[in-house]
């Protein structure tokens, strides 16, 4: 048997970046909060938690004074900084550049037209949506082509998409919307489209593609709770049917892997390398 490690998989530089930042700061201090889990892996998250990171809810946010809060990658929005600044918290802000970008983007686009739609495209849930959705006036969130009917396409439109989002499922609305806007008699000048998904995330879904035929096996190991492990999974899923998500070396059990001949092992933006490392040695072992 034959096990090959996606050198292309693991954090993207935004996750990096968080991780290293809190890292640094727990090192030195002993312990440091995180406002939410600082990346939807939940292996991650418990090894994080064993050098001195709790992470907590926003509700335990908003309860707290005097102390330190890291924000992570995903960026929040202007509340959380304004009660950090009334409860004298002190923020370590590890929000991913390109996030904060496009919070910049959206804010501005509101500015340049008060009486546009802003609409992003992304999870409702998602806390880079909730960021976003802060930095404006009544945006309207879509989660799939099925959701443009919410859209008022007699106003000016503009669009953007959580940077962890499928750029094909984005061009699929780009293009319903913009018959809308036809259809409505409006000028096309007047839906703007904004490219917002992560150059990182959107390199991978070819890759993948890619990675995924060449063996006859694949594994992705990523978070329940992370969009990006599910998209990226969906993908290496229609090439390869024989692609297992999995979470962990647990769940290596529940699969029958004796007449694999190759093994691929890949993940998501959010799956930490160590991880895929390890569950690469295991089977290493287990199969030797």
């Amino acid at each position: 048997m034959e096990i090959i490690i996606d050198k292309g998989s693991g954090f993207c530089f935004g996750v990096r970046r968080a991780i290293s930042m809190a890292e640094k700061e727990a090192s030195r201090t002993g312990e440091l909060f995180c406002l939410g889990d600082i990346v939807h892996n939940t292996e991650e998250v418990k090894r994080l938690s064993k050098r001195g990171i709790e992470f907590i809810t926003r509700d335990k946010y908003f309860t707290l004074s005097d102390c330190k809060v890291l924000i992570r990658a995903h960026g929040e929005p202007p509340e959380t900084y304004e009660y950090a600044q009334n409860n004298n918290i002190q923020l370590i802000d590890a929000t991913c550049p390109v996030v904060l970008k496009l919070q910049e983007k959206v804010k501005n686009a509101q500015q340049i037209n008060p009486q546009a739609q802003i609409v992003i495209f992304g999870r409702k849930k998602h806390p880079e949506i909730i960021g976003l959705y802060g930095q404006v006036k009544d945006a309207v969130i879509i989660e799939s082509v099925d959701d443009i009917s919410k859209v008022n396409y007699s106003k000016p439109i503009f669009l953007f998409a959580q940077t962890t989002k499928d750029t094909v499922q984005y061009a699929e609305i780009q293009n319903e919307m913009l018959e809308q806007v036809l259809k409505a008699g409006g000028d096309i000048n007047d839906f703007i489209v904004y490219d917002s998904i992560c150059v990182q995330v959107a390199n991978r879904v070819p890759h993948l593609a890619k990675f995924s035929q060449t063996v006859d096996t694949l594994l992705f190991v990523g978070g329940k709770s992370s969009s990006n492990s599910k998209m990226l999974f969906d993908v290496c899923k229609d090439y390869n049917q024989k692609s297992f998500f999995i979470t962990s070396i647990n769940d290596l059990d529940k699969l029958d892997l004796s007449k694999a001949k190759k093994i691929g092992i890949c993940g998501a933006t959010s799956t930490p390398s160590w991880l895929i490392g390890e569950i690469g040695n295991h089977l290493k072992a287990t199969f030797s």
